[in-house]
């Protein structure tokens, strides 16, 4: 069967999501960055967060990293000897973050639907644990199902909930996006995200005080070295591009979700099906069983058997095993264009 012309425009091969469109803004920003000898702590990098901010909601800090924005949050909720929720099925930051931050890992199971963290799973391990923060992932771009419950029963019981949202960009649901459900989230733009700036990190948060010790944090607690943290300042370079790629956000992922739902949804019935309404960035279009073409799948190895650590997480061990990620890249032009 002939490929349709969005089908043709989206290529397979791997791209990071910057719409060449851009290049000569973006450009001309770095001029201007190295014309003012000012390439850190300067005006782009408060640029990118008011333009983060105005998208999501919330108070946004720009971090060098996805680490030093969890790790901001952490100290301020300060986990030190305290037991933290974590799944198990997410990448290895999540819990070492933790780790870092001096905390205990208590691991919880996900559900076979969305990958995501079990509600059912988090209040028994919550209850048995009693713990004082959690971690919930947004895995493949789309929203985890059980955010909203998961999300008043901390409330409820005053457990601090972190949104992992590294997958996250562009998702929304019920109005509104990753981290507006918990204290805090955090945003990853690394260079395989929807959106990138090579390397880098946001903390969004509706804690104010939350907001100003990150910003200590980043900077060895500048400037009353009240936050004990180290260097996690982001560069002028990289938030000139942070403030052109948040612009496309929602156009980037407004493609990839129009090649998703024109292209590859009638091939694969047996996909993450989502609940009514939920808008995913599609970092990853996930597949239940075996495809090809594959990327691999999302996580290949649970975390804590990754650390050598026992769990009983039947629900983490069978959905490593059986899932697949169909290609789905922002091609050489967009979609739209």
């Amino acid at each position: 069967m002939r490929p349709s012309g969005l089908e043709e425009k989206l290529s397979s091969a791997f791209r990071v999501g910057f719409d060449r469109r851009d290049t000569q803004r973006l450009l001309a920003f770095w001029e201007k960055i190295l014309a003012s000898e000012r390439w850190t702590e300067g005006p782009f990098t408060e640029q990118f967060e008011s333009a983060w901010q105005a998208l999501h909601g919330l108070r946004s800090v720009a971090t060098a990293s996805w680490a030093g924005a969890a790790l901001a949050a952490l100290n301020y909720i300060d986990v030190r000897g305290e037991t933290v929720l974590c799944p198990s099925n997410t990448f290895m930051a999540t819990p070492l973050s933790v780790a870092y931050a001096g905390g205990k890992v208590e691991w919880v199971d996900c559900n076979r639907n969305d990958l995501c963290l079990s509600y059912e799973d988090f209040v028994r391990k919550a209850e048995a644990s009693r713990p004082k923060a959690a971690w919930v992932v947004h895995i493949g771009g789309h929203i985890a199902f059980e955010i909203e419950k998961i999300a008043d029963y901390c409330r409820e019981r005053r457990i601090w909930l972190l949104e992992d949202c590294a997958h996250a960009h562009g998702a929304q649901w019920r109005g509104k996006r990753p981290g507006a459900w918990g204290d805090a989230g955090i945003y990853s733009f690394y260079a395989t995200k929807t959106i990138s700036t090579g390397e880098g990190g946001m903390l969004v948060t509706r804690h104010g005080a939350m907001a100003e010790s990150a910003k200590g944090f980043r900077n060895y607690g500048k400037p009353a070295h009240a936050a004990p943290g180290l260097n996690f300042r982001m560069s002028e370079f990289t938030a000139a591009l942070g403030v052109v790629q948040t612009q496309r956000l929602d156009e980037i992922a407004a493609g990839k979700r129009a090649y998703a739902e024109e292209v590859l949804d009638p091939q694969h019935p047996n996909r993450v099906l989502f609940p009514e309404g939920m808008i995913s960035g599609y970092y990853k279009y996930i597949v239940f069983g075996k495809v090809e073409p594959s990327t691999g799948r999302v996580y290949d190895k649970p975390c804590h058997r990754i650390m050598g650590q026992a769990a009983d997480l039947p629900n983490t061990d069978w959905v490593t095993a059986n899932h697949s990620c169909v290609p789905i890249y922002y091609g050489k032009d967009h979609p739209a264009a």
